[in-house]
């Protein structure tokens, strides 16, 4: 999407090791550790904003603490309430894509210097278009596949005609793996996004038809008597 985003030099960030935050996506988050509870104070008290960064597990055994992937996503503080015992829930909304170019300072908790990444077409809007209305459709055939799927949700995705939009939600509610998502999240080339992501569908689907080919009529349970 087209949106002039003004974001500040340096900004707070966490690293989580599951986590791939999108622009647009909405992360709840329960604040317990109270490093981020502080945080959690100082950016409700001026911008609030933060960076999610997924941690690299190809770097976590090094001496580096919590190393982060580069590219991470900057979301702005939505909603947040505070429960009796200290810790806090808050709903996290993805602006944008940025780079983490420098740790500034790690106490009392993470501090980043960062430059905002913009996407890039990748080619022309109908040609994007037509591959959201593929990539839609792949999910909908994997759904009823049974690939499990909140239903809220894929009604919601049906509305979404930006073709960014439609696949960086896809991807944050959708996909199972982590390092997909990552690298999704760094593929700044919209048109190869989309590809990226349909080809992924599709394989899982190809996956799901000869599990139920190899399966016959056995339930789940007794795959393995099969």
């Amino acid at each position: 999407m087209d949106l002039e985003i003004h974001l500040p030099a340096e900004v707070p960030a966490m690293t989580l090791p599951h986590t791939v935050f999108f622009p647009q996506a909405l992360l709840p988050l329960r604040i317990f550790e109270p490093r981020y509870r502080q945080m959690l104070r100082d950016v409700l008290g001026s911008h609030r904003l933060f960076a999610v960064a997924r941690l690299d597990p190809r770097r976590a055994g090094s001496a580096e603490f919590e190393p982060a992937h580069r590219i991470a996503t900057v979301g702005i503080v939505r909603a947040c309430q505070e429960n009796d015992d200290g810790t806090s829930n808050l709903l996290l909304q993805g602006l944008a894509r940025v780079e983490l170019l420098a740790v500034v300072r790690e106490e009392p908790y993470r501090f980043v210097h960062l430059r905002l990444l913009n996407s890039t077409p990748g080619a022309a809007a109908g040609e994007n278009r037509r591959l959201r209305a593929t990539l839609a459709r792949l999910i909908a055939l994997k759904h009823k596949f049974g690939a499990p799927a909140p239903r809220d949700f894929t009604d919601f995705l049906k509305t979404v005609d930006d073709p960014e939009t439609f696949v960086d939600l896809a991807a944050f509610s959708l996909c199972p793996d982590p390092a997909f998502k990552q690298t999704l999240l760094e593929t700044l080339d919209i048109h190869r996004r989309l590809e990226l992501f349909g080809a992924q569908v599709r394989a899982e689907i190809d996956a799901i038809k000869l599990r139920r080919k190899l399966q016959g009529n056995l339930p789940d349970d007794r795959i393995s008597s099969n």
